[in-house]
C-alpha cells in the first residue's frame, strides 16, 4: 500500500474541511473530529436539538468525501428489514433474490436513530463494528469506506428508545453539534437567500483517495508514553467513584485510533498528548454510567472524564 505524506495528508483534511464548512458555520473543532473519526475508521453519534445541522454535516462529508450517502429516517415501525435487506420471491424464476437495504453504501445517516426499536436499532450492530451484515445465514460485506453517522434527539421522550450501552459503545465519538454564535448564525442567513450551501458543494476528493489516508493514519507515531496515558485514563474511569461502570477497552482502542486521526488533521505524523486531551470527553464520556448518588449531586460524565484527564500525568520513556 502506498503511503500519502502528513504534508499531503493535511493537504487533503484542509480541502475537506473547507468544503464542509461551506453548508456548516463556525463549528470547525467539531468538523475536525468527526474527520478525524472518518479517516481512522469510526462511526459518530450526532447527539443535539433538532434544527442545528446534524445532517446537513453527515451528508456534507459524503459529498466531499466522493461517498455514496443514504439516509433512513428512524421511526418505531422501521423493521430490521427496512435497513439491511430481505430476500425477496422471485415469481418468474422461483428463486428468492436478494434486495439490498441502504446500509449497503459509503456513509449511512441514521436519523433519530432513539426513535427506532430496540430490534431495528441492533441491526445495525453488526454493521458497525464488523463492516458486514447477516441476512439468512448469508454474510455480506459492506463498503470499505461504511460509516455510521447517527444522529439523537434529546429532547423528546416519547415514542423514544434509548440507546442501550452496547450500541453506544460502539460509537466511537459522541458529539453535541451546538448552535451558531450570532455572526455565524447571520452568514448562515445571507449563505441561504438564493439557494441552500448543501446544493452548491462538489465532491473534492475520492474514495481511493480516503483509502490511502486511512493507511497514513495508521502509521502515525505514538509514542509509549502516550499509550499509557491512554491506558491510564481508561482504568481510572473504571475505579472512580463516581461511575458505576467504566470504559470498555474498546474506549481506549477508539482513543488511540482518533488521536492519530486528529494528528493527521494537525499536519504531524506523530501524536501529542493533546490530540488525546481533545477528544477524551467525546469518547469516554457516553461509555460510562454514573452511580445514582452522583447523578444527584448533579454530576455529568463529560465532567468526571474531563478531571480525570487533567488529574493524570504523562511519564516520558
Amino acid at each position: 500500500m502506498i503511503r500519502i505524506s502528513e504534508t499531503k495528508a493535511y493537504e487533503f483534511c484542509w480541502k475537506i474541511l473547507e468544503n464542509v464548512s461551506r453548508v456548516i458555520f463556525g463549528k470547525d473543532e467539531i468538523l475536525k473530529k468527526v474527520l478525524a473519526v472518518i479517516i481512522s475508521g469510526g462511526n459518530i453519534l450526532l447527539n443535539d436539538v433538532p434544527g442545528v445541522g446534524k445532517t446537513m454535516l453527515a451528508k456534507s462529508f459524503a459529498i466531499s468525501l466522493g461517498l455514496d450517502f443514504k439516509r433512513i429516517q428512524c421511526t418505531p415501525d422501521l423493521l430490521p428489514s427496512d435497513i439491511t435487506g430481505l430476500n425477496i420471491l422471485d415469481t418468474k424464476n422461483g428463486e428468492f433474490v436478494f434486495k439490498k437495504g441502504p446500509v449497503f453504501t459509503d456513509v449511512l445517516l441514521a436519523d433519530e436513530l432513539n426513535r427506532a426499536t430496540p430490534r431495528t436499532q441492533s441491526a445495525l450492530l453488526e454493521s458497525m463494528a464488523e463492516k458486514q451484515v447477516t441476512i439468512d445465514g448469508k454474510t455480506y460485506k459492506l463498503s470499505e469506506n461504511f460509516l455510521v453517522i447517527a444522529t439523537q434527539n434529546p429532547i423528546e421522550f416519547e415514542g423514544t428508545f434509548p440507546l442501550p450501552e452496547a450500541q453506544l459503545d460502539r460509537f466511537t465519538l459522541c458529539l453535541n453539534v451546538g448552535y451558531p454564535s450570532i455572526e455565524k448564525e447571520e452568514e448562515m442567513l445571507k449563505n441561504m437567500l438564493e439557494k441552500h450551501p448543501i446544493e452548491t458543494i462538489e465532491p473534492v476528493s475520492s474514495p481511493e483517495e480516503l483509502k490511502l489516508i486511512k493507511e497514513t493514519v495508521k502509521n502515525v507515531h505514538i509514542d509509549d508514553s502516550i499509550i499509557n496515558y491512554i491506558t491510564k485514563i481508561v482504568h481510572r474511569t473504571r475505579s472512580h467513584p463516581d461511575l458505576a461502570i467504566g470504559s470498555s477497552p474498546r474506549g481506549s482502542i477508539a482513543l488511540l485510533n482518533v488521536a492519530r486521526g486528529i494528528a493527521v488533521t494537525n499536519g504531524r505524523d506523530f501524536v501529542i498528548p493533546d490530540d488525546v486531551k481533545n477528544v477524551a470527553v467525546d469518547i469516554l464520556a457516553h461509555r460510562v454510567i454514573l452511580k445514582p448518588e452522583a447523578r444527584l449531586m448533579k454530576r455529568s460524565s463529560s465532567e468526571i472524564i474531563e478531571e480525570i484527564v487533567n488529574n493524570i500525568e504523562i511519564v516520558e520513556n
